[in-house]
Parts: structure tokens; C-alpha cells; sequence
């Protein structure tokens, strides 16, 4: 009855880590009194939600959702697993220290409503999960939904908003606007320390299926080099009707990708077979020059979860590397 919730395999596949998480005594002094401000209702792209109690028994079942919920003190019992760290239960290496008890139940393949139910959750918050109305209607006879924003796409909430839901569904918005901040901040600092990033172009890539495709700023991915005043090259920019998460480039127009920076996200499998044996790829003057960048997993894990605690983790790792590039240019 629920259809699948995880995103879809072809272009959301890299997860990553991130830094430096707010420690429990922090967690424990930002957050609302226990209890305090309920019930509270939030509005989302289906409606409201109202949950009448302080949530104790939460279910991630959105890709990231983990994360904010652990930035704001609350381990959920459940999570969705995604690729990368399936066998982590969907955490990257930036959240793992923060689950304080058992460890989150990894929901694995497309959960059902009896597996859910048998939970007892009394929130589940699906804002990075493609859920539709009638999903969203059936997981709400089981426990209050947090679904995305109305304003926002599929597996295309920012950092901010996707915190600024969880937070208010907690009863903790005074924490969740400084994890906020601390994430926003980490990204100028980095502009600040970086002026030769000004004005210049890079294209975030996944290989995939002998083709390419290119991060949009819809897409976490692509906002993150966004978000370091980075623009996508006029040539894949030209391409972008402003709605889809990245521009597909087949092998015999690579030349498109160039631009100042390009970010390689090829896994150590057939995506890093596919960039190894391109030899037009090879060619493409950001690429002959060694402007290329090929994260590590968790860097490119740390980007595609854009999250306020996996942002810090990517920009420690990735901001030296680009400045490596742009130096060359």
C-alpha cells in the first residue's frame, strides 16, 4: 500500500559525514523544557499535523530525517536505510555518535503499515521521503506525519527547512534555529577564507549508466556547491528548466561540464570505471587541467545529505580540495 519510500536508485546514491555535532550538555540547554508548548500543529504539503505530546518513539523514515532529529537530542527507533550506510542504519559517520540507547531498527526495502504500526511511533517524520497524499493518509492512522514543506520538492528539502519542520514537531525551534545558523555559518566562513570562489563555475556530476548527470541546485548536492557562490556553467545552466534535480549530458557532449570546477561524484565501482575509461571525457579542458575533483565516500556523503550536521563534515573536507582547483585555473 505504501509505495517506496527511499529515492530513487539512478541519481541519489552518495552519502556521506560531517563534523562537529553539539554535545549532550549543549543538546540539553538549547532544548524547550520537556513537554513544554504542546500539542503543537505543524503545517506541511498535505495539511497539518497535530501532535499532542512531547514525541519519545520517533521513526525516520525520510532519508535524512535521522540527522535532525539526532542534532536536537532524539534517537529514533527506527530508520530508513539509505545505500551508503545501510549497514549503519542509514547514519553517516557524523550522526553515529550521537545515538544514545539502542541503536535505530533499519528499515529496509519498502516498509509496510503493519511494520510500522508494530513500532508504536507517536511521530514519524517523513520530510526527506517521496510520500503522496494517500501514503500520508495511511501512515497518519498509525501516528502523527511530518511530512515536506508545501513549498518544496521530493527528496528536495533544504537543510534549513527540513530542520525548521523537525524542530517544530519536537517542541525544540530555539535549538533547531542554532543548528541553523551554525550550518549557515559554517558555509560563510568558508566564502570568507575563499574570495577567488567568486564568480566562478563548477558542475557537481554523478556517472551513472555510461551517462552523466548534473546537480541542479534543487538537488542537495547541487545547492551545496551553490551555497559556496558557486553557478553551474551557462552551458548546463542553459539545460535546467528549474524543476529537476540535474541535467542529464551524454558521453559524446561532456564538453558541457566545463567550467572552472567539476566535482566527480564516482563511486569506487563501474561510475569510477566509466570516468577512468572516458577518454572525451578526458579531454574537456577542467578535466585535462586536473580540475577535477573525485570526493571520497563520505564527502560525497556528507554533500548529498546536506543536513546541519553533515554540512560542516563536507566543507572541512571538500572547501581545500576545490581551492586546490581553482588555484590551477
Amino acid at each position: 500500500m505504501l509505495r517506496q519510500l527511499l529515492p530513487f536508485v539512478a541519481l541519489c546514491g552518495l552519502l556521506a559525514g560531517c563534523a562537529s555535532a553539539p554535545s549532550d550538555d549543549d543538546a540539553a540547554g538549547a532544548a524547550d523544557p520537556a513537554g513544554a508548548g504542546f500539542p503543537v500543529s505543524v503545517e506541511h504539503a498535505f495539511g497539518t499535523t497535530e501532535i499532542p505530546a512531547e514525541p519519545t518513539r520517533v521513526v525516520a523514515l525520510g532519508v535524512t530525517d535521522a540527522d535532525p532529529l539526532l542534532a536536537l537530542g532524539v534517537t529514533p527507533v527506527a530508520t530508513a536505510a539509505y545505500t551508503f550506510y545501510e549497514d549503519d542504519g542509514g547514519l553517516g559517520p557524523w550522526a553515529r555518535d550521537l545515538v544514545e540507547g539502542e541503536p535505530p531498527q533499519v528499515l529496509t526495502g519498502d516498509p509496510n503499515p503493519e511494520q510500522l504500526a508494530a513500532l508504536a511511533p507517536d511521530l514519524i517524520v517523513a520530510v526527506t521521503a517521496g510520500i503522496d497524499q494517500q501514503t500520508y493518509d495511511v501512515l497518519s492512522a498509525i501516528a502523527p506525519v511530518l511530512a515536506r514543506p508545501a513549498d518544496t520538492i521530493d527528496f528536495g528539502v533544504p537543510r534549513d527547512a527540513q530542520t525548521r519542520a523537525v524542530a517544530a514537531a519536537l517542541g525544540r525551534t530555539e535549538q533547531g534555529e542554532e543548528l541553523i545558523d551554525a550550518a549557515e555559518q559554517a558555509f560563510t566562513d568558508a566564502v570568507n577564507a575563499h574570495p577567488e570562489f567568486e564568480g566562478r563555475t563548477a558542475s557537481t556530476v554523478l556517472p551513472f549508466d555510461g551517462t552523466y548527470g548534473a546537480y541542479t541546485p534543487v538537488d542537495t548536492r547541487g545547492r551545496f556547491t551553490a551555497d559556496l557562490g558557486f553557478t553551474l556553467p551557462q552551458t548546463i545552466a542553459d539545460l535546467d528548466d528549474g524543476d529537476s534535480f540535474y541535467v542529464e549530458v551524454s558521453p559524446e557532449r561532456v564538453g558541457l561540464l566545463d567550467g572552472d570546477v567539476l566535482v566527480m561524484l564516482a563511486d569506487e565501482g563501474p561510475a569510477q570505471e566509466q570516468v577512468d575509461n572516458d577518454q572525451v571525457l578526458a579531454q574537456v579542458p577542467v578535466v585535462a587541467d586536473g580540475r577535477m575533483i573525485v570526493p571520497d565516500t563520505d564527502t560525497r556523503g556528507a554533500m548529498t545529505y546536506n543536513s546541519v550536521l553533515s554540512a560542516p563534515f563536507a566543507l572541512e573536507r571538500l572547501v581545500p580540495q576545490i581551492a586546490d582547483a581553482i588555484g590551477r585555473s
